[in-house]
């Protein structure tokens, strides 16, 4: 198994934390990863973004020419980084932001999650992205949708944060159910 996958947007929607939250279950499960954050120098409002890697074998480079997946916060980081999704891939976008009637390409999946939406009506503005890796969970066989919640809790609770907050279980828990609304 080996998914390589590009996390974009804003500075300050959690990108870069999404990233490590994904290196770290994985790092869990015993897999090799790799974390390759990007930002610009204005950090919240410019753009970031990261390379992840995860792999039962070796990762012999941070770069990836053709991520199987990207997941997207905001239009910038559609118009930057879709072209390079390999065919076959799955673009997670968040529909919240990004304009309904934007056209895709057609050999990717496109899988749209209302993530700021999601984190409006949980009164949990800072959590899109984990709105976003619910919805990655649940569209792909990375990890387990109980097992990336549990994931979750214990990257914030390593940072100091309670073991477990309601609201970001919501909003990763409807991240995850939005993706079976849509298919």
């Amino acid at each position: 198994m080996k998914n390589e996958m590009i996390c974009a947007g804003f500075g300050g929607q959690g990108v870069l934390t999404a990233g490590m939250i994904l290196v770290e279950a994985g790092m869990r499960s015993g897999k090799n990863v790799l974390f390759y954050p990007s930002y610009g120098s204005e950090m919240r409002g410019g753009t970031a973004n990261c390379t992840v890697k995860i792999s039962d074998k070796r990762i012999a480079s941070p770069v990836s020419k053709h991520p199987d997946i990207l997941l997207a916060l905001n239009t910038p980081a559609v118009d930057k980084f879709e072209s390079c999704v390999k065919s076959g891939g799955i673009l997670l976008v968040n529909s919240s932001i990004v304009p309904d009637d934007r056209e895709f390409r057609k050999d990717i999946s496109v899988i749209k999650v209302p993530a700021t939406d999601i984190a409006a009506e949980e009164q949990n503005l800072k959590a899109a992205n984990l709105a976003m890796l619910g919805a990655l969970a649940a569209c792909t066989d990375l990890f387990d949708v109980d097992y990336l919640e549990k994931a979750i809790l214990g990257f914030f609770e390593k940072k100091g944060k309670s073991i477990y907050n309601k609201k970001n279980a919501a909003c990763y828990q409807r991240g995850a159910a939005a993706v079976n609304t849509e298919e």
